[in-house]
């Protein structure tokens, strides 16, 4: 079965970060993107089932098309809105940044990048389980070691593609449906320990797949509402994830903008952030160092609410990519 949607796009619309985001991997084991045509395959979990999504765009609209070979066309309806939801999230279209640029493009230190990143959306993953798992990959190691651990995973708990997708989209066959919470469950801490992953990571992984698979940490039924979240609803998410063992603020920010576009997790822990404001503070004052965790939550705090936005715009300022 074919689920299919379009979505127009805001103007303008940066690519950059999308395409960044989702070629982070060279050896492309869950995604494939096709840079010329303008396209991505993307290979996920969808209702238990490997399916593959087909992302096409051009400079004003992105369809897209997924594949679900066994799925019931009981409720399409439901079905469209629900890829329509996924799409707005990964193109980073959940709240517009033109507020951002409104509220703060005369401040003196940020308003410089805001015009020269005009367009800047920030990419999401398909599922806010991918983005928690890729979050807790990430937790104080390099970008390139992280990338070396989330293929790792997918290749000892990703699904293949159905056979009937792969005839269908040849191109793609070769790609691994991204592990859901259910497919990390059979794996262990000592399995995950020969992925390379550290102890701490394999059991707080192991502890985000057990609390989504019963069910007590709902994050797909978030991402249904997260298009209508207020700080209170980000709040109480926020505070479900900190019970986690093995997951702290920067872990929850950084996933709440991967998993669901949530623009105002202050992610002023992260390594790049500091560098990048201490980059803009050195035009102002040379001598300026490099800012430590709690002077650049102090700077960040009077972008709020758009202060993970802000750090998006200060990954984008940087040569080096974030992820």
């Amino acid at each position: 079965m074919w689920i299919e949607c379009q979505q127009s796009l805001p103007q303008p619309y940066r690519w950059q970060e999308f395409l960044a985001f989702h070629g982070r991997d060279a050896q492309q084991r869950s995604e494939l993107l096709q840079v010329p045509e303008r396209r991505l395959f993307k290979a996920l979990i969808w209702h238990g089932q490997p399916a593959l999504l087909s992302l096409q765009w051009d400079e004003s609209h992105a369809w897209a098309r997924l594949h679900v070979p066994d799925a019931e066309p009981q409720d399409m309806d439901a079905c469209r809105q629900e890829l329509q939801a996924m799409l707005q999230r990964m193109l980073g279209l959940a709240w517009p940044p033109s507020a951002l640029l409104q509220a703060h493009g005369a401040h003196a230190e940020l308003g410089p990048l805001l015009a020269r990143h005009s367009g800047l959306h920030v990419p999401a993953s398909p599922t806010p389980f991918e983005a928690l798992s890729w979050a807790i990959m990430g937790q104080q190691i390099s970008v390139a070691v992280a990338v070396s651990l989330r293929r790792r995973l997918i290749e000892e708990a990703g699904l293949p593609l159905h056979a009937q997708t792969q005839k269908l989209e040849p191109e793609a066959a070769h790609l691994l449906a991204y592990p859901d919470a259910e497919q990390v469950l059979k794996l262990d801490v000592d399995r995950l320990r020969t992925l390379s992953f550290s102890q701490a990571k394999a059991q707080t992984l192991l502890s985000v797949a057990q609390a989504v698979h019963g069910g007590t940490l709902p994050l797909d039924d978030w991402a249904l509402k997260s298009a209508q979240w207020t700080g209170e609803a980000a709040e109480a998410a926020t505070r479900q994830l900190l019970a986690i063992k093995g997951i702290g603020p920067w872990t929850v920010n950084y996933s709440l903008l991967r998993g669901y576009g949530w623009p105002d997790g202050s992610l002023h822990g992260d390594v790049a952030v500091r560098r990048a404001i201490g980059l803009l503070q050195q035009k102002e004052k040379p001598d300026a160092e490099k800012p430590d965790a709690l002077q650049a939550r102090i700077w960040l705090d009077q972008f709020q609410p758009w202060r993970a936005l802000v750090a998006a715009h200060l990954w984008a300022s940087l040569s080096d990519q974030s992820y």
